[in-house]
């Protein structure tokens, strides 16, 4: 026999762990549900979205609801830490590991953070005075910091990070220095130490976004800026796709944030806001994600540790042969993604928003 490839030793290492976790089953990793609007307060609530985990394949369902009042959108109920631990695992730490498979959702969504829309966000900062020290919160591997240095070539770029990643940034030379953890618990010992912190799609993953913003304040300097993207709720395809659409990510985003909401809390934080920008933000996948979810979802299950058992040999040949078949329609949909974006910016399908706010000398910090 051929000897067994070191990813399937691995995978076969931790299925007995994920399995002997899965037999206490999924409702302990969710929080009781909330009756009101982590945003507004308000009780008047509608079920948005339920669906499965349809990027990992873990068990489990999860809700997104929406406030009727100000339009908040958000787990309900949501994942607890150990919740939140169970389903990254595998998804960021062992990335290298488990490439082969990945699914090509999980690709395609990783596609947002190319170079050169890293460099552009970079970009949106020029109108502003040259910073000396620019902070990345949720910097992964620190490719943001590395191409926009490109742009901001006698600033020195910081990178913090929740995993360890971003020591890996570090080793690479794309941060000068990695904080690892989050950012609230972090603030205290940064305050007032940069003049650019930047969150690109990290908020929607922060299970109090307020606290974050407050946390990234106390970490800039009076006159600094905070620049922040998000995906955008109002976005047409989130109606139009349902499930599908790869901005929902569940479990993933815990919160998703209307414009006008975030505008009214860096009022409240005494922030002034210089700009904000529905075009350029925008990510050509939407029908590309939806159809891979859809077509990743009828596959044949691959070789990951929290299913029962490792696919058969002709299961593995059917997925491989199936993946190979569809290449062409998701190339198409790549065409037509990048095809649409020039007009589908300038409307409701933009589906993704930038703010960039000033903090006042007088903001309250925590």
């Amino acid at each position: 026999m051929p000897p067994t490839p070191p990813t399937t030793q691995a995978v076969a290492r931790r299925r007995a762990a994920y399995l002997s976790e899965l037999a206490r089953g999924t409702d302990r990793f969710h929080e009781p549900r909330r009756p009101d609007c982590p945003w507004c307060g308000s009780r008047r609530l509608r079920t948005r979205l339920r669906t499965p985990d349809l990027l990992q394949h873990k068990p489990g369902t999860f809700v997104v609801d929406e406030c009727e009042d100000c339009a908040h959108a958000f787990q309900n109920p949501r994942l607890t830490a150990e919740g939140l631990a169970f389903y990254y695992r595998d998804f960021h730490e062992g990335q290298d590991a488990r490439a082969e498979n990945e699914t090509f959702a999980e690709r395609i969504l990783r596609a947002r953070a190319g170079r050169r829309r890293h460099e552009a966000a970079a970009r949106s900062m020029l109108p502003f005075p040259e910073p000396e020290s620019w902070l990345d919160v949720g910097t992964g591997h620190g490719h943001f910091p590395a191409a926009a240095k490109e742009v901001h070539t006698y600033t020195s770029f910081d990178g913090l990070d929740a995993t360890s990643r971003v020591d890996g940034a570090r080793a690479a030379g794309r941060v000068e220095e990695a904080h690892r953890g989050r950012l609230p618990e972090l603030a205290g010992r940064l305050r007032a130490r940069y003049d650019v912190v930047s969150m690109f799609h990290h908020l929607e993953h922060s299970p109090d976004p307020r606290e974050e913003l407050r946390a990234a304040l106390t970490v800039l300097r009076p006159g600094g800026h905070l620049l922040v993207e998000v995906p955008d709720p109002d976005c047409a395809f989130g109606a139009l796709l349902g499930k599908w659409w790869v901005s929902y990510c569940q479990p993933q985003h815990l919160h998703l944030m209307p414009l006008r909401n975030l505008l009214g809390e860096l009022d409240e934080l005494g922030c002034t806001v210089v700009s904000t920008d529905r075009r350029e933000p925008h990510v050509p996948y939407d029908l590309t994600g939806a159809l891979a979810l859809a077509i990743g979802n009828r596959l044949p299950g691959g070789d990951e540790p929290w299913r029962p058992a490792p696919p058969s040999d002709l299961q593995r040949t059917l997925r491989t042969a199936l993946t190979r078949a569809t290449t062409p329609l998701l190339a198409s949909a790549i065409v037509l993604d990048h095809a649409l974006a020039p007009v589908l910016r300038r409307t409701r399908f933009s589906n993704a928003y930038r703010i960039i706010a000033r903090r006042n000398a007088r903001t309250p910090t925590r």
